[in-house]
């Protein structure tokens, strides 16, 4: 089992956020600042449902239902309540984990479709709820006035370069808590369950409470994507909470890789590439994207960041492999 070192760990989280920080100083563009803090948005929401499907093999249509909730509780405890930002995050990720814990019981006892199809359920029962609620969510208009941002410690989210800052830096801390969760013996336990419940109930594991656990954790980091989003926007939208959403994320995976921690990260920098410049060119968006996926899912099954990853280790075993014939080494 690998362990990693914590200290490197946040050596490297340390140096990948003074990275993105200097950024903007290389490109200096308000869409280039807009654009990281979208990725960072998704690229959170799609690691977290990663866990579920690359690591537990539990795969969720419904995930978009923890998104959009993160979104619209962040929001209205701004809006409605007043509250500060720190303590509307706070109770966002309550919120989350709680609404998860419910959810995933009543469905990750449930065979693969069974389970797939009932998170999506919950996932518009969550939109008609937004739609439905009008005085409070704003219906199909979404919220209106704004999502408050107050200075707090000396943070100013209203100003675009701290926001920036505030979105980077939680992309590298959620991605720090996913790695080292996924490298943890409860990582491990999840790919065991993923490769053969059966067994992994043998041991003694009780598979329903491994997998409840997963889908909380996953509820709570989607939320956290739904926040950043919220902030960036300065709204909540029914359309975070659309089944839609939840097929981007699956996108995303597959793009950037399912097998690859990172990958989904970079699935969703590239999907959100790839919108921006399909509706550039055309006017058949869904048509032309459908299409780029559909290549994307044939000739790189991994995603691309897998297809990376596999062929730099096939070309290393390759270069440090001994080659037929040649003398074994001395041992003198």
């Amino acid at each position: 089992m690998h362990r990693p070192s914590i200290g490197r760990d946040v050596l490297i989280a340390a140096a990948a956020l003074a990275l993105l920080a200097a950024l903007p100083l290389v490109f200096p563009s308000r869409s280039f600042s807009d654009f990281v803090m979208r990725a960072s948005a998704f690229g959170i929401f799609a690691t977290s449902l990663n866990l579920l499907v690359g690591y537990a093999g539990m795969v969720s249509f419904g995930h978009g239902l923890f998104f959009g909730l993160g979104a619209y509780s962040f929001a209205l405890l701004m809006q409605k309540l007043g509250t500060s930002i720190p303590v509307a995050f706070a109770l966002t990720i309550v919120v989350n984990a709680l609404v998860a814990a419910v959810v995933g019981a009543i469905c990750v006892r449930l065979k693969e479709i069974y389970f797939s199809f009932l998170t999506l359920a919950f996932q518009m029962l969550l939109y008609s709820v937004i739609i439905a609620w009008t005085a409070v969510t704003g219906g199909d208009q979404g919220l209106t006035g704004g999502v408050p941002r107050p200075p707090f410690l000396g943070v100013r989210l209203d100003d675009p370069h701290q926001l920036y800052l505030f979105c980077c830096a939680t992309l590298v801390v959620s991605l720090f808590l996913m790695w080292h969760l996924v490298q943890s013996p409860f990582g491990y336990t999840l790919r065991m369950i993923r490769d053969n419940p059966r067994r992994a109930s043998f041991l003694g594991i009780q598979v329903w409470r491994i997998r409840l656990l997963a889908f909380i954790v996953a509820g709570v980091f989607g939320g956290i994507g739904g926040i950043l989003i919220s902030l960036f926007v300065s709204s909540a939208y029914p359309d975070f909470a659309y089944w839609t959403i939840s097929g981007e994320a699956v996108f995303m995976i597959m793009l950037g890789g399912i097998s690859v921690f990172f990958g989904p990260l970079v699935g969703a920098a590239l999907l959100l590439v790839l919108n921006d410049l399909v509706t550039r060119v055309t006017e058949h968006y869904s048509l032309v994207l459908g299409v780029i996926i559909l290549v994307f899912a044939l000739g790189l099954r991994k995603g691309l960041l897998g297809f990376v990853v596999q062929t730099w280790k096939k070309n290393a075993s390759t270069a440090f492999a001994p080659e037929k014939g040649a003398a074994p080494p001395s041992r003198n």
